[in-house]
């Protein structure tokens, strides 16, 4: 990773989950110009990437191609058809599963109407399909439904391939992410003023929850990644680090100051001041040697009950134990 994060920090990722459908990655800081680097790549993978469900294939009673008209139904097939694509669905399993939609009443045909089964959630049942002014109980639409990835464009040869003539095939948009925004944003930490900040907003149909989504996109990337450094990475120690090299940093600095802050308080009473004295430096805040030592005379002898006899005491002791006490506006010597 850039070097320029040993100075600053790892990055900071939030995910605001606003509701089921939209969630928004803030991650900040990074290095100039990778706000748009991860942004772009997270961006195309999560429209072309992830899983969904779409119908693939529709079979209308009597018809062979989409370029026709329906009996009883007021749109063309090919009006219906670029509505059926616009269907929200969510299918648990993988394998294909054909449903039903009967033209058994007059007027509007919406997603509720379509007859599922346990696999198979309508996220969008008020969804126009189309409107029928002659119903026909015997006459009924199959829709055929699949799990897949990414976009599928029907070709020649799948249409030779299809086992049942009568159904047409269609083009399937199987990603649960409906739009993707992202926005780089200036960022600043202390000194460094050339910085980017990443702002990722997520929505989907809900058949995949947005933050899942993003977290889904990011594991993608990581695993073709990977690839490039399955044997021994190459890094240059002048410009690149890594997240665990920093994290593992800052954790044997706080470690270290943890130590050192507890190492460094020894308590006063070792010093063997009578109970006057000692009674005047702890009231006044001063509990340990490093304290007493760091503090100068004209601030000692302003305590309560710290006066000549005290001074005389703590100079005496001082010297005794090797100590030197800072003098006003001086740093200590030891």
């Amino acid at each position: 990773m850039h070097i320029l994060h040993d100075t600053i920090g790892a990055p900071k990722l939030k995910i605001d989950k606003q509701s089921k459908f939209v969630a928004t990655l803030t991650v900040s800081p990074l290095p100039s110009g990778y706000g748009t680097t991860l942004g772009n790549a997270l961006r195309r993978v999560l429209l072309s990437s992830l899983p969904g469900t779409a119908v693939t294939a529709v079979k209308i009673p009597g018809l062979t191609h989409e370029f026709t008209t329906i009996p009883g139904v007021k749109d063309s097939a090919l009006d219906m058809i670029l509505n059926i694509r616009q269907l929200r669905l969510k299918k648990h399993s993988k394998d294909p599963e054909v449903v039903e939609l009967p033209l058994s009443k007059s007027g509007e045909m919406t997603a509720k109407d379509i007859k599922v089964s346990s696999d198979i959630e309508i996220l969008e049942p008020s969804q126009l399909i189309s409107v029928c002014d002659g119903a026909d109980p015997k006459s009924k639409i199959q829709l055929r439904v699949e799990k897949g990835v990414g976009f599928r464009v029907v070709e020649s040869v799948d249409n030779v391939k299809e086992e049942d003539a009568e159904f047409i095939l269609i083009d399937a948009n199987f990603s649960p992410v409906i739009r993707v925004k992202y926005d780089v944003k200036p960022a600043r930490v202390g000194d460094n003023t050339n910085l980017d900040q990443l702002v990722l907003e997520v929505e989907t149909d809900g058949s995949l929850e947005a933050d899942k989504a993003i977290k889904l996109s990011a594991s993608i990337l990581q695993s073709y990644f990977s690839l490039f450094n399955e044997e021994e990475a190459y890094t240059d120690e002048d410009f690149t680090t890594s997240f665990a090299f920093i994290k593992q940093k800052e954790e044997a600095e706080q470690l270290a100051n943890t130590v050192a802050s507890e190492e460094s308080f020894t308590p006063i009473d070792i010093l063997g001041f009578s109970q006057r004295t000692l009674n005047a430096l702890v009231n006044g805040g001063i509990t340990s040697v490093e304290q007493l030592l760091k503090t100068p005379m004209s601030q000692l002898t302003q305590l309560r009950g710290f006066g000549q006899k005290a001074k005389q005491e703590l100079d005496q002791v001082l010297q005794a134990r090797g100590y030197v006490q800072a003098n006003d506006g001086e740093p200590i010597e030891l």
